[in-house]
């Protein structure tokens, strides 16, 4: 169900989507969402379209760190869930052992996490979904497995039907929909996608779109609904149908669809506030508008209210300059991927660092957020992990080496002005087999100052190429994000400084030709490695002082200050 493009690419889930199976008189719905705490916005929003979920957990990993995070979402809305433990057949779990380890592990997450005595009687299917099969037989997974026996899907369906209720709706009341995502068609414009609480609908009918004081009458143009993975076109649905509708262009997340104004609207969907903030900027460098559509302040502004109407985690804020806008949300991947998906659409942009919201006490105190991280990693690397979260203001409160396969488990609180930039220097400790994930618990007081960044920058001190005998005089000064040939220009940001200082550099130099040669002056030289930063890594990498050029073909870092006589090169301590 993964359809975007950075879904693949990333094999991650960022949009929530749904589809459909019929099995004998029954149409399940199903609703896919995406784990990652920093898209927690799609899981609040369509866990009041569903009243139920399935827990699917690897055999062999067993319950990773985001399963927390829907999970707790899931049993907070009083769902009942169906524990599926896929991937039976590893090699790992041949003589069952590591499934009951798995079985248990997710039990004590759902205790922990707060499940009633109903949640805690899970039902627990044992699947291979690349082969096809489940089974609530234990026993029977090796003769599945080396095919003495036979079975499909039918049982995980048959235990929906049984454990999941049926929507509580009532088709003999007026219309009432909550439009709980978006979407688009060439052909029609907006569609509201939603499951229907009340009543029947056709195409056609005159219906309001209502809520915080909005009242649009509209008629109905086309009505969807969703069978397997298609839209499929209809004439008329009804009470406990997920469905998409059409005849608005100003649909928004969290409108009620109602028939007459005498029926009461639905509450607005509600969602944890954004804990960081970050200015997107037009590109106003002087290589802006080679290679993408340098935007107008106007049109970056309807590209960003564009992406806050359909991502209900997001918030919009003007700033004093009429170029610049700020964005509130949830963690530097969210905003990652958004600014990956404005640069595939062809436009040039700059941003910022992310900055911390904070809050004000009852006592005046100064108030910060504070995160749970859950860790999980090869044991042997525990030691610099932990090193490194600690100081970064981080308490260590779990610590589980009962992971199988050598692999611990921490979990840290620390402040998300912690997290800031942690991310990558943990996936060089792990050699990338760390997964992390956390979520917000909370605001504490400030812990104090926490350092960011303890290297400098080389910074480019012209226009034009660098050029490899330029760069070769360099390498001793720090290591380098470009490499020869490519175009930079005066306060452009061209690599790490080895000290604690910016250091303005000259990577344009080139060798004076003369008719006098040397012993051993033709002996090839050439650079000892380029720094490839990722646009995730720069986010985490920038200072206050700092922008991320990001268009098309190219992430760039910059100085805001371009001009070398007006900035300063020394590393001011900058008030936390």
């Amino acid at each position: 169900m993964d359809s975007m493009d950075l879904e693949r690419e990333r094999g991650i889930t960022i949009m929530a989507k749904n589809t459909s199976v019929r099995v004998g008189d029954y149409k399940i719905n199903i609703v896919d969402t995406p784990g990652h705490a920093d898209f927690g916005g799609e899981v609040e929003r369509i866990m009041g379209m569903v009243d139920g979920a399935l827990l699917l957990v690897d055999a062999a990993e067993g319950p990773l760190p985001q399963t927390r995070f829907v999970l707790q979402k899931a049993l907070k809305q009083g769902h009942k869930i169906i524990l599926v433990i896929n991937k039976v057949d590893r090699p790992e779990c041949a003589d069952g052992t590591r499934i009951q380890q798995v079985v248990n592990q997710t039990f004590d997450l759902f205790f922990d996490l707060g499940a009633n005595d109903q949640q805690l009687e899970f039902p627990i299917v044992y699947a291979c979904a690349r082969q096809g099969w489940c089974t609530q037989d234990f026993d029977s997974i090796r003769d599945l497995i080396d095919g003495k026996k036979k079975s499909s899907l039918q049982p995980l369906f048959d235990l929906v039907i049984k454990n999941v209720p049926a929507p509580e709706v009532d088709v003999d009341k007026p219309f009432q929909m909550l439009v709980s995502n978006l979407a688009y068609s060439e052909y029609v414009g907006r569609l509201a996608i939603g499951r229907v609480k009340a009543g029947t609908l056709s195409k056609n009918k005159r219906v309001i779109r209502a809520g915080d004081g909005v009242n649009q009458n509209f008629s109905v143009t086309q009505v969807y609904t969703f069978e397997g993975l298609k839209q499929t076109e209809v004439t008329s649905i009804s009470a406990g149908d997920i469905v998409a509708l059409a005849g608005s262009e100003l649909f928004d997340i969290g409108d009620t669809i109602i028939e007459n104004e005498s029926t009461p609207v639905l509450p607005r969907i509600k969602v944890e506030p954004p804990t960081i903030g970050m200015i997107f900027s037009v590109n106003t460098s002087p290589l802006s508008g080679q290679e993408g559509e340098a935007i107008q302040s106007r049109k970056l502004r309807d590209r960003l209210l564009k992406e806050v109407r359909h991502n209900v985690a997001i918030r919009f804020e003007e700033t004093g300059l009429p170029d610049q806008f700020r964005l509130l949300g949830r963690g530097e991947l969210q905003f990652a991927i958004l600014i990956e998906q404005i640069r595939r659409e062809g436009f040039e942009i700059m941003v910022g660092k992310p900055q911390v919201l904070f809050r004000t006490g009852e006592n005046g105190e100064k108030l910060e957020p504070m995160e749970r991280v859950t860790l999980d990693m090869p044991e042997a690397h525990t030691g610099e992990v932990t090193a490194l979260f600690q100081g970064r203001k981080g308490l260590l409160t779990s610590y589980d080496m009962d992971q199988g396969h050598g692999r611990a488990r921490l979990q840290f609180e620390i402040p998300t002005r912690g997290l800031l930039g942690i991310r990558s220097r943990y996936l060089t400790i792990t050699r990338g087999a760390g997964l992390f994930s956390s979520e917000v618990i909370g605001f504490e007081p400030h812990k104090g100052q926490i350092v960011h960044r303890i290297s400098g920058a080389l910074i480019c001190d012209r226009s034009g190429e660098t050029v490899e005998y330029g760069l070769l005089g360099l390498e001793d000064r720090g290591s380098f994000f470009v490499g020869p040939g490519v175009k930079v220009y005066e306060g452009m940001v061209i690599g790490e400084h080895n000290k604690d200082t910016d250091l303005n550099v000259n990577p344009c130099r080139e060798k004076k030709l003369t008719n006098i040669r040397s012993a051993g002056a033709e002996f090839l030289v050439t650079l000892a490695g380029l720094k490839n930063m990722s646009l995730e890594q720069f986010i985490e990498w920038i200072d206050d002082d700092e922008w991320i050029e990001v268009t098309p073909e190219t992430v760039r870092v910059r100085k805001k200050i371009l001009a070398g006589n007006l900035r300063s090169v020394k590393r001011i301590e900058k008030p936390e």
